[in-house]
């Protein structure tokens, strides 16, 4: 068994950010009051992680790439009936493919329907302007409902996994993640770390959080 550098650092201080943004944006929502300005800036920095995440799945370590475990019916119906070698999978196997991808899609989602929600109480969302009142209740339904629910829904399906491949399968993902490597017994090619892609990650970063930036403010012109 052979130590490889599967989750290069940019990726994982992401996973870990997405995770404590999300947990402080949950908790401070149930507080209400005052809290509520964490939740907005929670959600705001869940906003430029996720595009980052989109922008580094492009252009990122092999491993972090969507064409790296965005696979087609085909290769996941290989990889259910136990037909892929670890090499072809050594970052999200197709079926957490599709776990990663819902996850993403749904925070988005979460994310631009706070953006123009109103509780017609004490928080608005900073684009609520831009949007008919009928949209903005439609969106706030969602965004305190369904959205909501749906994503503890995820998150109690992600955690399930990870003790599934834990203990079925000897995996330790949250280990890898904070690791970076895996253990594969063949040859399995490692993705890009080094300090140059970790800077560029960072300007890759900076420039996410300067568009969301920009964009938040169009609500106060």
């Amino acid at each position: 068994m052979k130590s490889v550098r599967i989750w290069d650092l940019p990726t994982r201080l992401f996973h870990w950010a997405l995770v404590l943004c999300v947990c402080i944006s949950v908790v401070s929502a149930k507080l209400g009051g005052n809290a509520m300005e964490w939740h907005m800036r929670c959600g705001y920095t869940v906003l430029a992680l996720l595009a980052f995440r989109i922008l580094w799945g492009l252009v990122g370590g092999r491993w972090s790439r969507f064409s790296s475990f965005v696979r087609g019916p085909v290769t996941l119906k290989r990889y259910l009936r136990g037909e892929l070698q670890a090499g072809e999978h050594a970052g999200h196997n197709p079926l957490g493919a599709l776990s990663v991808l819902l996850m993403l899609l749904w925070l988005l989602v979460q994310v631009a329907t706070g953006l123009v929600a109103d509780d017609e109480i004490a928080t608005t969302g900073p684009l609520v302007r831009f949007v008919s009142g009928k949209l903005s209740s439609l969106a706030t339904g969602w965004h305190a409902g369904a959205g909501q629910w749906g994503l503890y829904a995820l998150i109690a399906l992600h955690i399930g996994a990870i003790v599934f491949y834990a203990v079925r399968k000897g995996d330790k993902l949250v280990t890898a993640m904070f690791s970076g490597d895996k253990r594969f017994a063949g040859e399995v090619v490692a993705t890009r770390d080094s300090w140059a892609t970790r800077v560029f990650a960072l300007a890759l970063l900076a420039a996410c959080a300067v568009a969301v930036y920009l964009l938040v403010s169009l609500g106060n012109g």
